[in-house]
């Protein structure tokens, strides 16, 4: 009975019949976990992974979603935003130049070093496990899919819905045939069996080389896994760093606070470029452990020793109960109060693409 009551306080407040079933799922009453559930990594322990599930090295306590559930505070969304998509970015940019296009939440397109990276890409309506239900997109992809360029690579930083769309990935397959992804430990076995070739599993800190001239590094990040109730943490969460001629450039994908963003720069120094999230951050009582807030994502750039910052994960889909505009917003307020001292970010337009300028080298005497 306790089971059926939950379910109508969540329904009366506003949640779908699938969202029920999926926080029911998700919350340990085991409703339909099974269905969703993906592989999980066999491997061997390390300090990160306990032999049958992977851990932060900075754990923080998670709160239940149910009481989040209970307790929802929904800031103000549009329902859809009917926008024209931004021009088609250049083929390819030369050795030594970086250019950044924010297509939708974490889909951003890097070219640098010669090389087009697509991080995270989702042009689905919705990023759930079924098509007719589920968090649904309020704008459209800023660049459209016929519009994208070559794609040689793409990274997954986890498997959760809104990053790792199953339907995206083959669209991306099917036209550009030898793109490469990228993904954490366990992932492959997931991908593969939906029919996608070319899956790297990457560990924290590995390295793999893209070209003669650029190498991708697995970065640590703080977060989670899952697609189901049974998988839980069962793959691996990771941003990327991509180091070549351009210099380095750093994609954190989905991530809570933590020690990684000073970590990155002791061991690859600044970066020329961060891409960073800055949304689903609210209540932060709830999702600080997964989501970094606007201030901790500038806080973020500041560590990395960032010249250029860009913000992502935020304006697409309605996950937390932040406002549509309120990350944005935070973080202008937060980059005001610093005053000159502030680093550098461009908050870009969906679409946008901006060439990022080199970093400019102390001259010797």
């Amino acid at each position: 009975m306790k089971t059926v009551s939950l379910a109508r306080q969540l329904l009366r407040r506003g949640l779908t019949l699938l969202s029920v079933v999926l926080v029911l799922a998700l919350g340990g009453v085991g409703i339909g976990g099974c269905i969703f559930s993906a592989p999980t990594w066999k491997g061997p322990r390390s300090d990160h992974f306990d032999g049958e599930r992977f851990i932060n090295l900075e754990p923080r306590e998670r709160q239940s979603v149910l009481k989040w559930q209970l307790n929802k505070k929904q800031g103000p969304w549009a329902d859809w935003h009917e926008e024209l998509p931004g021009p088609p970015p250049p083929q390819r940019v030369g050795p030594g130049d970086l250019r950044v296009t924010l297509i939708n939440h974490a889909t951003v397109l890097l070219q640098l070093d010669g090389l087009n990276i697509l991080t995270d890409p989702i042009y689905s309506e919705r990023c759930s496990p079924v098509s007719f239900a589920g968090p649904k997109r309020v704008r459209p992809p800023g660049i459209r899919f016929e519009d994208l360029p070559p794609i040689d690579v793409v990274v997954l930083s986890h498997n959760h819905y809104d990053h790792m769309d199953v339907a995206t990935l083959r669209r991306l397959q099917e036209k550009f045939p030898d793109v490469r992804l990228f993904a954490g430990l366990g992932n492959r076995a997931f991908l593969e069996g939906k029919g996608l070739r070319h899956v790297t599993e990457v560990d924290w800190w590995q390295e793999f080389p893209l070209s003669p001239e650029v190498t991708l590094v697995s970065a640590r990040t703080q977060h989670f896994s899952n697609r189901g109730l049974f998988d839980r943490d069962g793959t691996l969460w990771t941003g990327y760093v991509f180091r070549g001629p351009h210099g380095t450039t750093y994609f954190a994908g989905d991530t809570g606070w933590g020690r990684q963003f000073a970590e990155a720069r002791e061991r690859f120094g600044p970066m020329r470029l961060a891409v960073l999230p800055i949304g689903a951050y609210k209540p932060e009582w709830f999702m600080s452990p997964v989501h970094v807030s606007p201030r901790e994502a500038l806080q973020a750039s500041v560590d990395l020793g960032a010249r250029y910052s860009v913000p992502m994960h935020f304006g697409t889909f309605m996950l937390a109960d932040d406002a549509e505009t309120e990350p944005v917003e935070e973080l202008k307020r937060a980059l005001a109060e610093r005053g000159p001292q502030a680093p550098e970010w461009w908050v870009l337009g969906f679409g946008e693409g901006r060439n990022v300028p080199p970093v400019e080298r102390a001259s010797t005497p």
